[in-house]
């Protein structure tokens, strides 16, 4: 079926409006000293908007120094970073994209190296840290052996996000993404996989999804009413075993009633060794039925490189937005090319319209 809207329609989520339907998917920079944000960030992310991208999501930001994936990573666990955030917000939203942050607990997959480094667990001091998960169960046979949360330990995890939260809203984000997915703290809560617990936050499905809904309603309180809210999901584990796709519209419907906007479809990253069939928009089919099963607006993600393909997307209904990651990496202006390319008025700052 054919919607009224394509790549090019503004979308409205609660009180922002993005001049298209095209996200920058966030992207790990492991750039960042202490959790601050430098020069590259500003660069990194503002090629986005000058390129003509509607939403910059900002990389996985740490609430919490252990829960940095390394010792590399950006944060807003403290309010000394808020200054340096700050500018990079003012410039995204000097030059029309709306600044949206993804907000990240790595939870038993923290302290290891970037990945050029190897992404190995290091033993320096001020560089690795004791992880903590769900489980005590190391991610593989080369990550660190994590410590369980106790249940006092995982019901103030909700409250790390919402402070960090806060400081995202100082600091000029307009809307909050919540980092569920990839095998990450909250998804290793999720999946039955990795939640081998026995209190509250774990066994059946209401357990294991708890403490993601405690942050999204402490998220909510701190944020107010205006600001959108995203989470991010791995919307199957692709393991018999694991988290599945009825399990994310069920979770999706949860989320709307609890104050979501917006659910950013990703899969997998759960464990290793896990076979997923990698394709050309081989996601979409999980953004499209979240999307008509839970009756919430959803982002498309993963290998989705051509304007046409994201058009299509679009005007097939089976997602309200496409996120780019490495092809923004490799284009930085891809929006531009792809409102020419779809004979649509390119989005372009005066600099730059000569080349239009």
């Amino acid at each position: 079926m054919t919607h009224p809207n394509h790549l090019f329609t503004p979308l409205d989520l609660r009180s922002i409006r993005t001049r298209n339907r095209i996200f920058v998917s966030p992207m790990c920079q492991y750039s960042s000293t202490d959790g601050h944000a430098t020069d590259w960030h500003l660069v990194h992310l503002g090629s986005y908007a000058t390129g003509g991208a509607g939403l910059v999501v900002s990389e996985a930001t740490a609430v919490a120094p252990e829960g940095r994936i390394s010792y590399a990573d950006l944060g807003i666990w403290d309010n000394g970073h808020v200054d340096g955030l700050r500018r990079i917000t003012s410039f995204l939203t000097e030059h029309g994209a709306v600044p949206a942050i993804q907000l990240a607990h790595a939870g038993r997959k923290a302290a290891t190296a970037p990945p050029w480094l190897g992404a190995k667990s290091l033993n320096a001091p001020g560089r690795t840290w004791e992880p903590v998960s769900a489980t005590d169960r190391p991610f593989s046979e080369k990550s660190p052996a994590p410590r369980r949360l106790t249940t006092e330990e995982a019901a103030a995890v909700a409250t790390q996000f919402a402070d960090a939260a806060g400081r995202a809203a100082d600091a000029g984000f307009r809307a909050v993404e919540i980092h569920a997915a990839h095998g990450y703290l909250l998804h290793q809560f999720l999946s039955p996989l990795t939640n081998d617990r026995d209190d509250r936050y774990g066994g059946d499905f209401d357990g294991r999804i708890r403490l993601l809904m405690e942050t999204i309603v402490a998220i909510r309180e701190m944020v107010g009413e205006d600001t959108p809210v995203m989470v991010r999901i791995s919307a199957t584990d692709w393991h018999p075993d694991g988290w599945t796709a009825l399990d994310s519209v069920e979770l999706a419907r949860r989320m709307r009633e609890a104050g979501v906007d917006f659910v950013d479809c990703s899969s997998g990253g759960i464990v290793p060794g896990v076979r997923i069939p990698m394709g050309a928009g081989y996601q979409t089919a999980l953004a499209s039925q979240v999307r008509e099963g839970a009756g919430i607006a959803t982002g498309a993600v993963g290998l989705i490189t051509t304007p046409e393909q994201a058009d299509q997307i679009i005007r097939s209904g089976q997602a309200d937005a496409v996120l780019l990651g490495r092809e923004m990496l490799r284009d930085p202006h891809w929006a531009q090319r792809a409102a020419k390319a779809l004979d649509r008025e390119v989005p372009s700052p005066s600099q730059y319209e000569r080349a239009w």
